[in-house]
């Protein structure tokens, strides 16, 4: 049943909703926001980190099938406006879906962010003043949002021992181990023999607890 304390039914509504609200903003500066997917999710890696914990991931076009941007928020936060809010997280991941997911954090991505608002280090950038006062505005014409902060002290995923993780390369069996924190960060490494990225599997009782605070 529709809580009707809630102006929007659904977090994917909210944030649709506000990314409506921004593109006048985006537009204003000389940048046009491409149609977007938002959803509230786990970013793909950093979700549950201790530090630096990602907040926010935009993934490109052509990584969807039907070529529309996605991007995620983490269920971690729930306040719209704050220094790590939901909504200067939306328009960080707007930002990189409007110049392009490959721009990462460079000048290119730099400049949009900036024009829009963004201060700080670029891969975990918070709202300047001007920026804050517009996200208030924003909040007050979206409602609240419709969720409920998920604690992931409390994930059901048990936490990452010592263990080295087994890395191997499947046509040459050169194989290395290497701590999830580095998987995490980096990725697969790279066999040095075919230069192909290498397979690895996290073991039952591991996994993954959590860029940057990149919104």
């Amino acid at each position: 049943m529709k809580n009707k304390s809630f102006k929007h039914e659904t977090r994917e509504g909210w944030l649709l909703a506000a990314v409506a609200l921004m593109r006048p903003l985006f537009k204003d500066k000389g940048y046009t926001v491409p149609e977007v997917r938002v959803s509230c999710g786990w970013p793909s890696v950093k979700a549950l980190a201790a530090k630096n914990q990602r907040l926010g991931e935009a993934w490109s076009k052509d990584a969807s099938s039907d070529k529309i941007a996605q991007i995620f928020i983490t269920p971690s936060v729930d306040k719209a406006v704050d220094d790590y809010g939901i909504l200067p997280i939306l328009v960080h991941e707007v930002a990189h879906a409007t110049v392009g997911v490959k721009e990462g954090h460079n000048k290119v991505f730099g400049k949009c962010a900036r024009a829009v608002g963004l201060e700080g280090k670029l891969t975990s950038t918070t709202a300047g003043k001007e920026l804050t006062t517009v996200c208030e505005k924003w909040s007050a014409a979206l409602g609240p949002f419709p969720h409920a902060k998920l604690d992931f002290s409390k994930s059901p995923r048990k936490k990452q021992t010592t263990r080295l993780i087994k890395c191997e390369d499947k046509e040459s069996g050169y194989n290395v181990r290497i701590t999830r924190k580095w998987l995490e960060e980096g990725g697969a490494p790279i066999c040095p023999l075919n230069n192909k990225p290498m397979t690895f599997e996290i073991p039952d009782d591991l996994d993954f607890d959590g860029e940057d605070g990149d919104e």
